[in-house]
């Protein structure tokens, strides 16, 4: 037995525990009522305050409903709270630790009522408040551990711990200003309720049939079925992202860099990856009938320059569709005709290095000697790769390059040493020095360790991971942000970060389909065989992070063409802004542009939000909830 399923166990023994205690304490309907009630209100609590970061009524209220209600109502009350308010925020491995966080706050609320034999003043609720705010966040902040593997240390739980303080200093001045408002009155109030309702079952009155095990069979189910989707999930971290994927494709069954926006088959690709990297095929995803598969083949003709072309053939090829016979043309041997005769595509380091692997995976052998050769000659001093030859080492290309190369080369041990110097002090990456670190460098600085055959997760700075900054970047309903301050063209970001986040590297295995809509077998250059449709992929990120960010641009990266960017390569590295000036095919567009992100900026070394954002909001959170608890508590003084 791992120490993840002990883990996983002993979680699933404190939910299975508590629902069946609140089950066996056989409460009267009037105090069945009362928990539904103050769930609700748990979760209005959550929901109302969502867009200030973990600033929360729920803790407070379960708090309060333990004390007033005893153990296991409060328990339940916590756990239904995080439970259903998910329904809304999104569902993932997070949800059981949430709900064991909350039904415990609720046991601490009935420990302090027995401890203080309900006498507990104002000051006494809200020490126990926000002391339940740093609680529940250092227990979830174990559950990081947990969930998304990496090292099992005392150092990197106390890492974690020190980067969400503002988050849980947020949490807990929110409690604790709840509690001074409106603590005592909401107690006595509750106490009131159950004053009223309180009565004991005589001896020998209750038959076995009037034990509602049909009830209690159902809540250990639920939790049965809550904890195999929590193991799923920590299996594939970007379970979540696929569904989101698959909720913002558009009717023509293509995908656009925003939800919104019109389909291009270079978004397409992007998202297709993704899908892939988490096992699922993109023929079993259509939206009105039309898959991500049947819009490349109504844009076939756009797919033009090779860095299109070998985006296309790694997501066909991951869809188990040889790129070979696609909609009337041989797309492996068009991008093979491309090679120049120095062994390069277009003499950039991305392009050659995505064409070696989307040739690799269509089964086709076109000088790849020649073209390694040519990417081993243009590396860098510092052993990193940039946009051109010449031009300054970058994690994107980098990462694109050791992908080409695999394992083992002293070319590829020189790449891995530049990306280990320049991992950044949250654990992420960035486009350029000194410029905002981002979900998509970050992504392939991931998979290019990956595929040089190292452990992404032990490759850290401060004790952080690339795999730990991605985490951080996703958000409850499972798509990936670019940063902390920006969430511009998130299908782009989510389709890239989502293969790194699965640990894996190019060319992609192909994945099964559940239906027969594949257009052919897997072409006998596949990585592996049809069939493993559980197999995680990953996922490519060519261009780069988004339109309108004011970012250097590679060459050749954003053309003009029916006023949309359009991207010339799967080429790792980040794209800049479509309103940059491009200074030709040769040339970097761009020079120093300024990041837009200037809060990111130069401050990486640390968390990448500011910790002064949250504790203000919180701070402020705190004043409205005083005021509003304030004439609360005087109206229900008044009342009783």
């Amino acid at each position: 037995m791992t120490w993840e399923i002990a883990i996983f166990t002993i979680l699933g023994l404190v939910l299975v525990g508590g629902f069946a205690w609140y089950e066996r304490s056989r409460p009267p309907s009037q105090i069945v009522a009362l928990v539904a009630a103050l769930a609700a209100l748990a979760v209005a609590g959550r929901l109302a305050l969502a867009p200030i970061p973990n600033v929360v009524a729920t803790t407070d209220i379960v708090i309060f409903s333990g004390y007033a209600l005893g153990g296991a109502p409060g328990f339940v009350v916590g756990a239904l709270a995080g439970l259903i308010s998910n329904f809304w925020l999104g569902q993932g491995p997070w949800t059981p630790w949430q709900m064991a966080g909350w039904g415990l706050a609720g046991i601490g609320g009935a420990a302090l009522a027995w401890v203080t034999r309900r006498r507990a003043g104002r000051l006494e609720l809200t020490a126990a408040c926000a002391f339940a705010g740093i609680a529940y966040g250092a227990l979830l902040n174990f559950s990081l551990m947990v969930s998304y593997g990496g090292e099992f240390t005392f150092a990197r739980w106390l890492a974690l711990e020190v980067r969400a303080i503002p988050f849980d200093l947020a949490h807990t001045i929110g409690n604790a200003v709840l509690a001074l408002a409106a603590g005592p009155a909401m107690v006595r109030m509750l106490i009131r309720f159950r004053q009223r309702f309180e009565y004991s079952w005589e001896r020998g009155a209750a038959s076995s049939s009037d034990r509602r095990p049909g009830l209690a069979g159902a809540a250990t189910l639920l939790v049965v079925s809550l904890l195999a989707l929590m193991l799923a999930g920590s299996a594939s971290a970007g379970s979540s992202a696929t569904g989101w994927l698959a909720r913002v494709q558009n009717a023509d069954g293509g995908f656009a860099a925003s939800p919104g926006d019109d389909s291009s088959p270079d978004m397409t690709g992007w998202a297709m990856l993704g899908l892939e990297s988490a096992g699922e095929n993109p023929a079993d995803v259509a939206k009105r009938g039309s898959s991500p598969l049947d819009f490349l083949r109504r844009n076939v003709a756009e797919l033009r320059s090779p860095g299109d072309l070998a985006r296309t053939i790694l997501a066909l090829e991951g869809a188990g569709v040889d790129a070979r016979h696609f909609a009337g043309r041989d797309l492996a041997s068009q991008l093979a005709g491309r090679r120049r005769g120095d062994g390069s595509y277009e003499g950039w380091p991305n392009s050659t290095a995505f064409a070696l692997m989307a040739l690799k995976a269509s089964g086709v052998r076109a000088s790849s000697g020649r073209s390694l050769a040519w990417l081993r000659k243009v590396q860098g001093d510092d052993g990193g790769w940039g946009a051109v030859p010449g031009a300054p080492s970058d994690p994107d290309s980098t990462g694109a390059v050791l992908q080409a190369l695999g394992s083992g080369s002293g070319a590829a041990r020189r790449g891995v040493r530049y990306l280990r110097r320049a991992q950044r002090g949250n654990g992420g990456w960035a486009l350029a020095a000194g410029g905002p670190v981002n979900s998509q460098s970050t992504a392939w600085a991931v998979q290019g360790l990956i595929a040089a055959g190292i452990d992404a997760g032990g490759v850290r700075r401060h004790g952080r991971s690339g795999l730990d900054f991605l985490a951080s970047r996703r958000g409850a309903d499972g798509h990936y942000r670019y940063s902390s301050t920006s969430d511009q063209t998130p299908v782009w970001v989510t389709g890239q970060a989502l293969v790194a986040s699965e640990r894996k590297a190019f060319p992609l295995a192909a994945v099964a389909a559940a239906s027969s809509a594949t257009a052919a077998a897997p072409a006998s250059g596949s990585s592996a065989a049809s069939g493993q449709g559980d197999d995680r992929l990953s996922s490519l990120r060519g261009s780069a992070s988004g339109v309108g960010e004011g970012r250097p641009l590679s060459p050749g990266r954003f053309g003009k063409e029916q006023g949309r960017p359009q991207r010339d390569a799967g080429s790792g590295g980040s794209g800049g802004a479509a309103g940059e000036t491009e200074t030709g095919d040769s040339q970097l567009s761009g020079g120093s542009a300024k990041p837009a992100e200037a809060a990111d900026n130069g401050s990486d070394d640390g968390d990448d939000s500011s910790p002064l954002v949250p504790i203000g909001i919180g701070l402020a959170a705190a004043i409205i909830v005083l005021g509003g608890g304030w004439l609360a508590s005087r109206r229900l003084t008044k009342a009783s």
